[in-house]
């Protein structure tokens, strides 16, 4: 749980632009210790409600999947965007990569899903 909760606080922080940083006192990161704060109280309190931690992981685990392969997709598409990327958007070799990994994932959340 303490790594999910510093995920967590580390992803909203970036989000919104604010200082972060396990390195950085209370004062400095206020936001940043207190979303760690409420997200481990809320981990913590989810047995006490009926909600077991594990099945909690295991739906958000199977959340990503089926959410991967329409972030792959954009990422596809972010990392061909020349207005973005410049001179750096992807070749063919990272695109057939990335399309092979998005097929694969697609494949996987539909098995998921069927199953």
């Amino acid at each position: 749980m303490p790594v999910l909760s510093g995920s967590l606080s580390y992803i909203i922080t970036e989000t919104f632009g604010w200082k972060e940083g396990l390195d950085k006192k209370f004062h400095e990161a206020r936001a940043f210790y207190v979303i760690i704060a409420i997200s481990l109280l809320l981990g913590l309190s989810l047995n006490y409600i009926g909600i077991s931690p594990i099945k909690a992981l295991i739906y958000s685990a199977i959340l990503y999947g089926l959410t991967a392969p329409v972030l792959i997709a954009i990422i596809i598409h972010i990392a061909n965007n020349k207005k973005v990327m410049g001179k750096y958007t992807n070749g063919k070799t990272s695109n057939n990569f990335g399309f092979l990994t998005f097929v694969l994932m697609t494949i996987a959340a539909v098995v998921l899903v069927y199953m």
